[in-house]
């Protein structure tokens, strides 16, 4: 697992989320520890470094 730290779209609070490093390039939802608001999260790894990622908020 990576622990990687970014600003939330919805409350702009630093949050960390843990990411499965093992799968190369990924997209699911979690939500904010802050506002609870859901975060799309597209990590991509290779060599099981993080090279890209991205938290865009889902319009509701």
């Amino acid at each position: 697992m990576y622990e990687h730290f970014f600003q939330c779209p919805y409350c702009w609070e630093n949050i960390s989320m843990l990411l499965d490093a093992s799968v190369a390039s990924q997209t699911y939802i979690e939500d904010c520890e802050i506002c609870c608001n859901p975060i799309e999260l597209q990590p991509q790894f290779e060599d099981r470094e993080l090279i890209s990622f991205t938290a865009n908020s889902i319009e509701q």
